[in-house]
C-alpha cells in the first residue's frame, strides 16, 4: 500500500477525494435523509455521491434530480434493469475517484463514516472496510424485525449484524474500497441479484485481499416494516444465497444450512404428527419437531426481547419465525 502523504489520514492532513456510490428503487421514504447525511460528513476531503436509480413506482427519481439540482457533487446515472448489482456498477463507473463507499437508499451513515472507513482503508491496507449494520424499525414490527436482525438466534452469528472484535472478516456492511481492487475482480457479478456484496467479498478473499471489519462503526439500518415486504425480502435473499453455494461450495456453513433443515425437519414431523392421528399412533411424535423449535423460538424471542416495548415484543416470535421460514423455504425451492 502507498504511504504517499496525500493519502495519509491524519487530522492536519485533507484526506483523500471519495466517491459515494449507491443503487436505489421504490426509496422515496429515506433517499433524501440519506444523501444530506453524506453529503454533511465531518471529512476533511472531496466527497461525491454517485446514485443510480431504477424504475421506481415513486418518487425516487424526481426526489434524486431534486438532490442533484441543489448539489452539484450529485450525480444520477440510470439503471434501466432496477437490479442491484447492475445499478452499484453503473454508479461506480460515472464515479471519478479511487477511495469508493457503498451507500445504501435505506442506511444512514454516522457523522464520521467516511472519515473511519477511508482511514482505515488506508492503514490496514485493507480492499474493503465497513462497520455493523445497526436496524432501527418505525412500526411495532419492523422493531420486531430490527430486533431479529440483530439476534443471534434471529440471524445467526456475522460479526456485521451483531458485533465482534476489529479485524479481518469474511464481509462486511456496505463497504468501502480500493478502486483498483474492485476493478481487479471485475466488480460486483451481476449474475446475483442478491447476496452481491458477499459473494464480491468473497472474491476479493480469494484473490488475496483484506476484507477489515470496524465494530464499532455502525450504520443505521431502516428494515422492511411489514409482514409481507420482509417474508419476500427473506424469501428471495434465500434463494440467492443458494445460488452463491452453488458458484461457491466451498462457502456453505452451518448458519446458511440451519434455516432449511429447520424448515425440512418441522415440515416432516408435523407431515407425522396429522398422519399419526388417522393411522400409526406412533407418528405423533411428529409433531415434536415443530413443537421444539417454537418452543425455541418462544425461548429466544422472552430473552432477545426483554427490553422491546410491549407490542414489539409480542411481534418477535413471528419475525424469527418468518425469517427462517421464508429463508429456509426459498433457499431449498432456489
Amino acid at each position: 500500500m502507498t504511504t504517499d502523504e496525500t493519502l495519509i489520514p491524519e487530522r492536519a492532513t485533507s484526506m483523500p477525494p471519495v466517491s459515494v456510490f449507491m443503487a436505489v428503487r421504490n426509496e422515496e421514504r429515506d433517499l433524501a435523509e440519506c444523501v444530506e447525511r453524506i453529503l454533511a460528513q465531518d471529512y476533511d476531503g472531496e466527497v461525491e455521491v454517485v446514485v443510480a436509480v431504477g424504475p421506481s413506482e415513486d418518487r425516487t427519481r424526481e426526489i434524486a434530480d431534486e438532490l442533484a439540482s441543489r448539489h452539484p457533487t450529485v450525480t444520477v446515472v440510470d439503471n434501466p434493469t432496477g437490479l442491484t448489482p447492475h445499478g452499484l456498477n453503473a454508479a461506480v463507473a460515472a464515479a471519478r475517484h479511487e477511495w469508493l463507499v457503498r451507500a445504501d437508499g435505506h442506511a444512514l451513515f454516522p457523522r464520521d463514516y467516511l472519515e473511519r472507513v477511508v482511514s482505515a482503508l488506508v492503514t490496514t491496507g485493507a480492499a474493503n472496510v465497513g462497520g455493523r449494520m445497526h436496524p432501527v424499525g418505525h412500526s411495532a414490527f419492523g422493531r420486531a424485525v430490527a430486533r431479529t436482525m440483530s439476534s443471534r438466534f434471529g440471524i445467526g452469528g456475522a460479526a456485521f449484524h451483531t458485533g465482534g472484535e476489529p479485524g479481518q472478516q469474511l464481509t462486511v456492511y456496505l463497504g468501502a474500497f480500493r478502486r483498483s481492487a474492485l476493478e481487479k475482480v471485475g466488480g460486483y457479478d451481476e449474475r446475483f441479484v442478491r447476496a452481491q456484496d458477499w459473494e464480491l467479498n468473497h472474491r476479493l478473499r480469494e484473490n488475496g485481499e483484506i476484507v477489515w471489519f470496524l465494530p464499532d462503526v455502525a450504520v443505521t439500518y431502516h428494515p422492511r416494516e411489514t409482514w409481507k415486504a420482509f417474508a419476500t425480502q427473506q424469501y428471495r435473499t434465500g434463494g440467492w444465497r443458494r445460488r452463491v453455494i452453488k458458484e461457491h461450495p466451498e462457502t456453505a456453513s452451518v448458519r446458511y444450512l440451519a434455516p432449511p433443515a429447520v424448515v425440512v425437519a418441522s415440515g416432516l414431523g408435523l407431515a407425522a404428527g396429522v398422519a399419526g392421528l388417522f393411522t400409526t399412533p406412533w407418528l405423533l411424535l411428529g409433531f415434536a419437531a415443530p413443537a421444539g423449535y417454537l418452543a425455541g423460538v418462544t425461548a429466544a424471542a422472552l430473552w432477545e426481547g426483554r427490553d422491546l416495548d410491549p407490542q414489539a415484543r409480542r411481534r418477535l416470535p413471528v419475525a424469527m419465525v418468518t425469517m427462517h421460514g421464508a429463508w429456509g423455504i426459498g433457499f431449498l425451492t432456489s
